[in-house]
């Protein structure tokens, strides 16, 4: 197997990301990542029938359960990981206990944060079935769920102990979802690589296509990436605030549409374009770089601009909501260029009014 290691460096909690095809089936690696003799795999009802029986074979000799929730984000809720945390209890899972999350982003970031409250804080090993999860979520330690206020409003940093990411499993992968995690892959070589950007303006047809090659290799540099500014700043006090370009506009559309309107990448792509114009408004980055970054989008098939269906004066009143912002002021992941993108504060809400209407 042709497997991609990249590893995230935090002295003692350090973990490995294993990236390749067939992983699900190499047992005698990711069983390193299980100290005791609890597991609980968390899944849901679409990922489970699939692929939950041949993960059960690498867990033989072990005490195990499993929890499902149904497929979607409107189910990653604080309801949920009460009922992971029953699961734990009915398992008779002990601090040495093992959260195994299989699944994309929803499962991943519930079941961390339950195996983070579980007797304050057990292991876990993330198997993402996504692209998006394998490129961002699985990656960082960061948990949560979502409230009606607005998405990921409660969670906690919690790392876990493996990343195992089976490039088999995006076989089945519904194309839309395929499409969003790509998004998520555009976003770190917007943040902070542009010879990674135009790497992605090189293969775009290829990562389309799905070519297995320049897959692990996208997966790749996106974790390593990642990687480093979370081993740099692991709870988000300064650098890794910069992962959330496009999250604030992102997340005001995913939370007016219910969680239901467009997928977390969809949000990602399209919050992208949305502070690139607003970098332009403010004079703070040019207008051929902001369309470099939609013709990019537009190859791989993601949207760029709001469906209209939200008023621009909602989308603000929930971009209001967003974790990063302080003293009552916006604060706004933009960009000088590709590559170049920083953290602003004070965004004047008129601005961002005119790149929403």
């Amino acid at each position: 197997m042709d497997i991609a290691t990249v590893d995230v460096d935090l002295a003692g909690r350090s973990y490995p990301v294993w990236i390749g095809p067939g992983l699900l089936a190499d047992n005698a690696r990711w069983r390193t990542a299980i100290r005791g003799r609890h597991v609980l795999v968390v899944s849901n009802t679409t990922v489970a029938p699939l692929y939950l029986d041949a993960l059960a074979q690498g867990l033989d000799g072990l005490r195990w359960s499993s929890y499902l929730l149904e497929d979607g984000e409107t189910h990653k809720t604080f309801a949920n990981v009460g009922k992971v945390l029953e699961a734990l209890g009915e398992l008779g899972a002990t601090r040495d206990a093992c959260v195994i999350a299989l699944g994309g982003g929803v499962v991943g970031d519930l079941a961390g944060f339950a195996a983070a409250c579980w007797m304050r804080g057990i292991d876990f090993v993330q198997i993402p079935t996504t692209l998006l999860a394998m490129v961002d979520s699985s990656v960082g330690g960061k948990t949560g769920v979502n409230l009606p206020a607005g998405k990921n409003l409660a969670g906690a940093f919690h790392q876990p102990r493996a990343v195992v990411a089976d490039t088999y499993v995006l076989d089945t992968l519904p194309q839309r979802e395929f499409r969003a995690g790509l998004a998520e892959i555009v976003k770190g070589a917007a943040i902070g690589d542009p010879d990674f950007f135009a790497w992605l303006e090189d293969h775009a047809d290829a990562l389309s296509g799905r070519e297995t090659g320049p897959l692990i290799e996208a997966i790749a540099r996106k974790c390593r990436y990642k990687a480093g500014v979370v081993a740099r700043d692991e709870t988000e006090q300064g650098e890794r605030a910069l992962l959330n370009l496009g999250h604030t506009f992102g997340h005001a559309l995913e939370t007016a549409g219910n969680y239901s309107e467009i997928l977390h990448g969809e949000g990602v792509a399209i919050g992208m374009v949305l502070a690139a114009k607003l970098s332009e408004r403010l004079g703070m980055a040019p207008a051929t770089d902001t369309q470099r970054l939609v013709t990019l989008l537009r190859r791989l098939d993601l949207p760029t601009q709001p469906s209209g269906k939200h008023a621009a004066s909602r989308l603000l009143e929930l971009m209001r909501l967003d974790k990063k912002n302080t003293a009552g002021t916006l604060r706004l992941i933009l960009w000088r260029g590709i590559g170049r993108a920083e953290i602003v504060a004070g965004v004047a809400e008129d601005d961002v009014l005119g790149v929403l209407i």
